[in-house]
């Protein structure tokens, strides 16, 4: 039977007036950063349009992490690997490889202009090598966020305009850090600008603010501090009367402690080089930890 006219735009009405349902939202992009720092400068660039897991964990050491099969896995479902470079990540490629994952891999300190610093190897002396640690100059973290932000673009052009507002917001945050640390480092007597820690990971760092940073451990900690190493730095420290030593959250603590007892530096505070701290500790995201390092050094350094 035919509808007549006022039935058929009755049932139109009718359905004109169910609810819609809501649209899909977006699949996010996958990605994978190797270590927990790395992750939260994705993080901060990629927003909501993305999915980021980490390798290394906070408070992980990226220098000697094992990967499992479920970290292949992640690899393996990821769009985009983000990695550091310069020599940090040594199991990367090879966790890549067993994966057969198609990400792309982004190496974020592509640009950077790289320093070196040198490892003590049993037997063999000090071997010299890049120190991977750029993050730690500010400078070199917005090289960084630049090449996550031009690899997100690619990969998802959609968010183009999400991921530029993002990184120049973060950009912006960055410069005013690095302010920052520069005034803080201002403050301390230049005489008092010394700090032993337990690996060689502040280099970027000392360059770029003026600090000297001595560590018994070389720039990855994989291999331990030698006798003589411990020794000649004990003897620095009651030789220039350097104030003060700093535990690392990546380090056994028990190596500076002997070394600030025997040297008769006072204990600085925790600092974190490596890996961030758990959420809502001190330094849970990359600008907190620059931030916690650099009042744990002028608490310690200009008392």
């Amino acid at each position: 039977m035919l509808l007549s006219r006022r039935s058929a735009l009755a049932i139109t009405l009718g359905i004109l007036a169910l609810p819609t349902w809501p649209a899909l939202a977006a699949e996010k992009v996958k990605a994978v950063a190797s270590f927990s720092i790395l992750a939260d400068l994705v993080r901060q660039v990629g927003g909501e349009r993305v999915e980021v897991s980490t390798l290394v964990g906070r408070n992980g050491d990226a220098h000697v992490f094992q990967p499992s099969p479920a970290d292949a896995n992640r690899v393996a479902g990821a769009r985009l690997l983000f990695m550091n470079g310069l020599g940090l990540e040594g199991w990367i490629e090879r966790l890549a490889r067993a994966s057969e994952t198609k990400a792309t891999t982004v190496v974020v300190s592509a640009g950077v202009r790289p320093i070196e610093g040198q490892d003590e190897h049993a037997g063999h002396g000090h071997e010299h090598h890049l120190d991977p640690h750029a993050w730690q100059d500010v400078a070199n973290t917005k090289i960084y966020v630049t090449n996550i932000r031009d690899a997100l673009v690619a990969a998802d052009p959609g968010g183009k305009e999400t991921y530029e507002a993002n990184a120049a917001r973060y950009l912006a945050e960055l410069d005013a850090l690095d302010a920052e640390v520069r005034a803080a480092i201002a403050r301390i007597p230049a005489s008092r600008r010394k700090i032993i820690t337990t690996h060689d990971a502040f280099g970027y760092f000392a360059a770029a603010y003026g600090i000297e940073f001595i560590a018994p451990q070389g720039v990855s900690t994989d291999a331990e501090a030698s006798a003589k190493d411990v020794a000649r730095i004990i003897r620095q420290i009651k030789a220039q009367k350097i104030p003060a030593v700093f535990l690392e959250n990546v380090s056994d603590p028990r190596l500076l402690e002997r070394i600030a007892k025997e040297g008769g530096a006072r204990i600085g505070g925790k600092i974190y080089s490596d890996a961030l701290s758990q959420e809502g500790g001190p330094a849970s995201t990359y600008i907190d930890m620059i931030r916690n390092n650099i009042n744990a050094f002028s608490a310690a350094l200009t008392g």
